[in-house]
């Protein structure tokens, strides 16, 4: 492929002036992040200012910068960095020929994202991008954006919000020709009040649909009349999802994987696929289901897509599944460290139900942003434990007190107050044949307790 950017386009999308000429091949505006060939956007935030690390920036091998105030390097300059990202991703989309798929939702739109790559790349390797991590915010989708080679034939980007407005702003520069909403739950509810406020913000990715586009709607969801009447507003066509038979993409037959998967039978308006789904879980069926319905809203390969599904790997923090030596055998340990919401609390905690395991422990940490409903949400949680036949729940952080007070008296279970509390205590109970599930808001911390459980093996101290 070529370069990604030349100094003159940067100048040229972003209103910037050159110090001279530079190629890159790409964008970063983390420091940390920064690789040869780089473009480094300097940008000025309330806790820090990116003009600090410049010099670390091309110390690490950037080929140019986006700066609003005077370097000693190569770069633009410009009035306020933030807003020149912004540009260059709208100039980065303009410049893109090929599809753009958009994803949003209260839970699965990483999983989604990543699914629909490997869908699209297996049927055109290298042709297809996509956000990185959970870039999905207002800096995050353009740069996702300005990363894109001009090339390419498929385009697919994460779009996450807590306010109301927000999507509405990231769907505009996306301008998808399909997009996704993967399910409503209350997560942010703290900033909404209600569910229903939740899917008319969810809603708002439908506006920037490209002329012809295809909103994907979960058939399934409570909300899904509030998504379709927004959808009918800015869609040419709108394609439901879901196990129900009335969904235009639905499961006729589900039936468990050896290997803890599903293998699935799907009906689509014009087709039907049989393909195994490897993420285990009711969840990852519904994932899959909106994958396929994009690949064909974009006229992509459904059967490239079936196969990219089959060998489609956990993710760290969203289901990464991890067998763990310990005397006299092994532990699974399922990483769904990087969010919780009491939708994906109740569908992990029913898959964890499913494993083969001689005892279910489940690690919860504290849900974030639940607001007023926060302690009934969290207490709610007594029900999938037990639906889940957890053997013993370690509950970590404050917000799990109305859930401790729930289990009172009904299973086993500890409540500390901080990941790190945790750790030794999983260390010291965890044994063979254990399936132990790791979940919580991502600011808990529990990838720490995850990263210790592998070091502990590693380095030869698990029971």
């Amino acid at each position: 492929m070529s370069d990604l950017w030349t100094s003159a386009e940067i100048a040229e999308a972003t209103g910037g002036a050159a110090s001279a000429p530079f190629v890159v091949s790409g964008v970063a505006f983390d420091s940390r992040e920064v690789k040869p060939g780089d473009l480094f956007v300097a940008m000025k935030g309330e806790a820090t200012d990116g003009h600090r690390f410049v010099d670390q920036a091309f110390a690490q091998g950037a080929a140019g910068a986006i700066v609003s105030d005077a370097i000693g390097h190569p770069h633009i300059r410009v009035t306020d960095s933030t807003a020149a990202l912004q540009a260059l991703g709208v100039a980065s989309r303009r410049r893109m020929d090929g599809k753009v798929i958009g994803v949003t939702g209260s839970v699965g739109k990483t999983g989604t994202k990543e699914a629909l790559y490997l869908a699209l790349d297996r049927a055109a390797p290298g042709q297809a991008h996509r956000s990185v991590k959970s870039y999905n915010n207002h800096v995050g989708v353009p740069l996702s954006l300005a990363r894109m080679p001009r090339e390419s034939a498929y385009g697919i980007f994460e779009m996450g919000m807590n306010h109301a407005g927000e999507l509405s702003a990231l769907t505009r520069q996306v301008r998808p020709h399909a997009a996704i909403v993967t399910a409503i739950a209350p997560a942010h509810i703290e900033f909404f009040g209600t569910e229903a406020k939740i899917a008319e913000a969810k809603a708002e990715i439908f506006e920037g649909l490209e002329p012809g586009g295809t909103a994907i709607i979960p058939y399934d969801s409570l909300h899904v009349a509030t998504l379709y009447n927004k959808a009918e507003r800015h869609a040419a066509r709108i394609l439901t999802f879901g196990m129900s038979p009335q969904a235009d993409v639905h499961a006729l037959e589900t039936v468990p994987a050896p290997n803890g998967g599903t293998l699935v039978t799907a009906r689509l308006p014009d087709a039907e696929l049989c393909f195994t789904v490897a993420a285990p879980g009711d969840h990852w069926v519904s994932n899959a289901l909106a994958v396929l319905a994009a690949v064909e809203a974009v006229g992509g390969d459904l059967a490239a897509a079936g196969l990219a599904l089959a060998e489609m790997p956990g993710l760290p923090g969203r289901g990464e599944r991890r067998i763990l030596p310990v005397a006299g055998g092994e532990a699974l340990l399922i990483d769904e460290s990087y969010n919780a919401n009491p939708l994906s609390m109740a569908a992990t905690l029913k898959q964890l139900g499913r494993e083969a395991a001689d005892r279910r422990i489940a690690v919860l940490g504290g849900m974030r942003e639940l607001g007023s409903a926060s302690a009934d949400l969290h207490a709610g949680l007594a029900k999938p434990l037990a639906d889940g036949a957890v053997d013993f729940a370690v509950l970590v952080g404050a917000e799990m007190a109305p859930l401790a007070d729930a289990l009172e008296g009904t299973m086993a279970y500890a409540h500390v107050p901080d990941a790190a509390s945790a750790i030794p205590l999983i260390e010291k109970e965890m044994r063979a044949g254990d399936a132990i599930l790791v979940k919580g808001s991502n600011g808990i911390g529990l990838s720490r307790l995850v990263a210790a459980l592998g070091q502990a093996v590693r380095d030869g101290e698990t029971n």
